[in-house]
C-alpha cells in the first residue's frame, strides 16, 4: 500500500479516536484518559515492534535521531492532553477540526524548518483547510 493508502487509514482512525475519546473522557479526568489511552498505545506498538522483528536498543540509533524522537514524543503527549482537555468540554465536531489546524501548521512549518517548497494551489489548499476548520468551529 503506497502513502495515500495510509494516510487515508490514519485520517479514518484519527476520526474514531476523537468519537472514542470523547465518549471515554465522560466523568473521567482527561489528563488520566490521556494516560490510559497513551498505556494502550504503548503495548499496541511495542506488541506490533516485537511480533515484525523491528526492535533494536535505542543506544544503537544515532543521538539526532534520538533528540528529534524526543521532541517528537514529547510533543505529541503534550498534543494529546491538550486534546483531551478540549474534547472534555467542547463538542467533538468543533474540537477535530481545529486540531487539524494543525496540517496549516505542518504546512508553514514545513515550508521555514524543511525548506519544503508549495505551489499556488498548494498554499490555495492550505488557507481552504484553515478556512474550513474555522468554519466547523464557529458556533
Amino acid at each position: 500500500m503506497g502513502w495515500l493508502g495510509w494516510a487515508l487509514l490514519s485520517a479514518s482512525f484519527a476520526a474514531l479516536t476523537a468519537i472514542f475519546g470523547k465518549l471515554g473522557v465522560a466523568g473521567v479526568p482527561s489528563d488520566y484518559a490521556t494516560f490510559l489511552r497513551t498505556a494502550v498505545i504503548l503495548v499496541f506498538a511495542g506488541s506490533i515492534v516485537a511480533a515484525t522483528g523491528q526492535w533494536r536498543s535505542p543506544g544503537s540509533l544515532p543521538g539526532r535521531t534520538l533528540l528529534f524522537l524526543l521532541l517528537s514524543g514529547l510533543a505529541t503527549g503534550a498534543s494529546w492532553l491538550c486534546y483531551y482537555r478540549a474534547l472534555q468540554i467542547g463538542q467533538a465536531a468543533q474540537v477535530a477540526p481545529v486540531d487539524k489546524l494543525s496540517v496549516v501548521l505542518v504546512a508553514v512549518f514545513g515550508v521555514l524548518f524543511l525548506s519544503e517548497r508549495l505551489s499556488a494551489a498548494n498554499w490555495a489548499g492550505i488557507l481552504l483547510i484553515a478556512a474550513g476548520a474555522v468554519l466547523v468551529a464557529w458556533r
